[in-house]
């Protein structure tokens, strides 16, 4: 066995067993000596899921990495989430989403069964109510068709359904059910990949606000932050929902909208809800009119302040607090709730888990997801500025596409080649110089 070799296994054995909180007791804080340039190869702004993901695959690869986060690990939207992930599955020809979400399912198994994190990870599964005629008939086909493609996927009578989750209303048309999806919590869950990278060998930096990012004379860039100056070779944005303000500092026009997701949720309830819940009133809107424009991303649930429609998720967390969620609206940075859109939220849930007309909310928060223009993710090398990488767009879901997305970047940049999976993704297709 190469030197290499055995130290890798040493770094893998001494992650296995880590739980969470014993992992971060583990891993002492990083500090440089004041006033001095931290110099690293890689630098990644942000320590959301996608950016703790990026730096744990390439400090595995025994790549000096630093990520930097002007908060807290897990203080925004990859913290702020239902916990939702997963999708269908592989398939028969897995394209782009089938890597970020059967990979990411992937993922989760590793860090909670292999490395002993406690993520509240467990493949739960997910019903989805349908209401009405039309809905039935549209995912009636929607359900052939994947199916036909190698998904894993089902149409449900109620009975059937209320056979794997009791308290789902009974009288309505049906439910989908995907098997294949799963929950966590996302503080816990983003935590433990920004742990498991810094057991790994990178260097986690918190509340370093990134204030200016210049190119070096040679190459690479120096990024400022309120406390000091760090230089690299090769930069990655994982920036999320502020991809805008941080292109600009590199003088690029990156298509991100931040849009506001809000959630609610009861008091700790007994065991009653087993599956994440939704609902198929929007995926049905959505499929005639995704409401995009040339300001506006597809799927929103509100456009100029107008509700389009309604959009529902939803699980039982581990304390027993029942959590929904759902609204989607372009505000700006306006991030704080909005009771008339959680009063709604909480009708729709009812209508299909009619246990929740006697709960009352206890608590409300909220955070801004990034929306690409186009609605695909951003993920890949940005060619218009030298060996600069983005991982973010991942709109609503980056909880459980983040970990793959952070995967495919992370191999691109240490072997230098892009998977076939990322041309749908490519950053060239709408990034451009700012005026």
């Amino acid at each position: 066995m190469s030197q290499r070799q055995g130290h890798k296994f040493h770094r893998r054995r001494l992650l296995k067993g880590l739980g969470s909180l014993a992992a971060a007791s583990a891993v002492p804080g990083t500090s440089w000596p004041q006033g001095s340039a931290v110099d690293t190869d890689i630098l990644i702004i942000g320590g959301g899921i996608a950016g703790a993901s990026t730096a744990f695959h390439l400090a595995e690869q025994d790549r000096a990495v630093v990520l930097l986060e002007r908060g807290g690990i897990g203080s925004e939207a990859s913290g702020q989430n239902m916990g939702g992930l997963g999708g269908n599955g592989w398939g028969s020809n897995p394209n782009l989403l089938s890597y970020l979400t059967a990979g990411g399912v992937e993922i989760f198994k590793r860090l909670q069964v292999d490395l002993g994190f406690d993520m509240e990870f467990r493949k739960s599964g997910t019903l989805t109510a349908i209401h009405n005629e039309e809905q039935f008939e549209f995912h009636q086909d929607r359900v052939i068709n994947l199916r036909s493609e190698g998904y894993e996927v089902e149409l449900l009578s109620p009975r059937e359904a209320r056979a794997i989750e009791p308290q789902a209303n009974g009288d309505l048309l049906g439910y989908v059910h995907a098997p294949e999806r799963g929950q966590a919590d996302p503080v816990k869950s983003t935590q433990a990949f920004a742990q498991a990278a810094a057991a790994a060998g990178a260097r986690i930096r918190t509340g370093e606000n990134v204030i200016s990012i210049a190119p070096l004379s040679s190459e690479g860039y120096a990024v400022n932050t309120t406390t000091g100056e760090y230089r690299c070779q090769t930069l990655v944005l994982a920036t999320g929902a502020w991809c805008g303000p941080v292109g600009k500092m590199l003088g690029l026009n990156i298509p991100i909208t931040p849009i506001r997701g809000q959630m609610w949720a009861t008091a700790p309830q007994p065991p009653r809800v087993f599956n994440t819940i939704g609902s198929a009133e929007s995926s049905f809107a959505w499929s005639k009119n995704n409401g995009a424009d040339a300001t506006h991303p597809p799927n929103l649930t509100h456009k100029n302040s107008v509700r389009l429609t309604r959009h529902l998720y939803g699980r039982q967390r581990q304390n027993g607090e029942v959590i929904f969620g759902g609204d989607r609206e372009s505000l700006g940075y306006i991030r704080h709730p909005e009771q008339a859109g959680i009063e709604v939220n909480k009708a729709h849930a009812t209508e299909v888990l009619p246990l929740l007309s006697g709960l009352s909310i206890s608590r409300v928060w909220s955070g801004l997801m990034p929306f690409s223009l186009d609605g695909s993710p951003l993920i890949g090398k940005i060619s218009l500025r030298d060996s600069l990488f983005i991982v973010s767009g991942l709109s609503s879901s980056g909880f459980g596409r983040g970990p793959m997305a952070g995967k495919l970047v992370a191999d691109y940049i240490h072997t230098g080649h892009k998977t076939r999976v990322l041309t749908e993704s490519d950053p060239d297709r709408c990034i451009t110089e700012s005026g």
